[in-house]
């Protein structure tokens, strides 16, 4: 169980880790936190991630067997009281562990290969919950990577990081690209780059029937309020806007990038049905 037991928010290991929920420090430490059985177990699936526990004592004992897991993995368990879990997390029931992990994304090239089939860009997204609920449906969709350009929220937010579900520990995701640097390796890689935009030219039910999403493709999504600046719309390959049957104006971002990315999923397969 837990080799020590804190139990002031003073303590300087408490305060190394609260500092994590700021990006500044997220980046010069290259670690971020991660709460919830659920991130604690997806961290722990990868080795080396997972730096360092807090738990507090009912925890330990609900959870005995991730507990147990970090204990064989050598990753340092603190025993803390509910103040300084409270503290340290940033939902407002905390579920009584929280892990300081390291950082996992990768280089662009190594999620680009080898040759992928749907890669996942967010452009221009800021809003943190809308960017990890994306990263879990591209997980689920079975994208090949996502990529967060520069002008996109940080994925190791804690909001992010919650809305993602574990998913941010299952597959490749690059941090900070410019758009413009990106956009010839996306089409190196041999991806077609379809932009998601309600001003798109060709409803997806069109790209679909004319074959456009049948090979490999990187779809990307911009910004909740605005959609994507007219830069990117000129860059990519194709614009592809929803079809909207009802009365709604519109869907939010992660509605929109679910269609999108499982009608790409669902071609990719049908062509490749024999």
């Amino acid at each position: 169980m837990a080799g020590r037991e804190l139990s002031s928010t003073r303590s300087p290991r408490v305060k190394a880790a609260r500092r994590l929920a700021k990006r500044a420090f997220r980046r010069r430490e290259h670690r971020f936190l991660a709460e919830g059985p659920q991130a604690v177990r997806e961290a722990l699936a990868l080795n080396g991630v997972l730096a360092e526990l807090f738990a507090t004592a009912e925890a330990e004992n609900r959870h005995q067997d991730l507990i147990a897991q970090a204990e064989k993995a050598g990753v340092p368990i603190f025993r803390v009281s509910g103040e300084v879990m409270a503290e340290l997390a940033q939902t407002v029931t905390p579920q009584g562990l929280l892990a300081v992990c390291e950082f996992v994304d990768v280089a662009l090239d190594k999620a680009l290969s080898p040759a992928p089939r749907l890669v996942t860009v967010l452009a221009h997204v800021r809003d943190p919950g809308n960017a990890g609920t994306v990263l879990r449906t591209a997980d689920a969709a079975g994208s090949d990577s996502v990529i967060f350009t520069d002008a996109s929220v940080d994925p190791y937010n804690g909001k992010c990081v919650r809305a993602s579900a574990g998913s941010l520990f299952h597959l490749p995701v690059v941090t900070g690209p410019r758009f413009d640097a990106l956009i010839p390796a996306l089409k190196g890689a041999g991806l077609t780059v379809v932009a998601a935009d309600g001003a798109g030219d060709a409803s997806l039910d069109t790209a679909l029937d004319a074959g456009t999403l049948d090979g490999p493709t990187a779809w990307v999504f911009g910004n909740e309020a605005w959609g994507l600046p007219e830069e990117i719309l000129n860059a990519v390959d194709e614009v592809v806007r929803v079809p909207i049957y009802g009365g709604a104006e519109s869907l939010n971002l992660a509605t929109a990038a679910a269609v999108c990315l499982y009608t790409s999923a669902r071609a990719q397969r049908a062509s490749r049905t024999p």
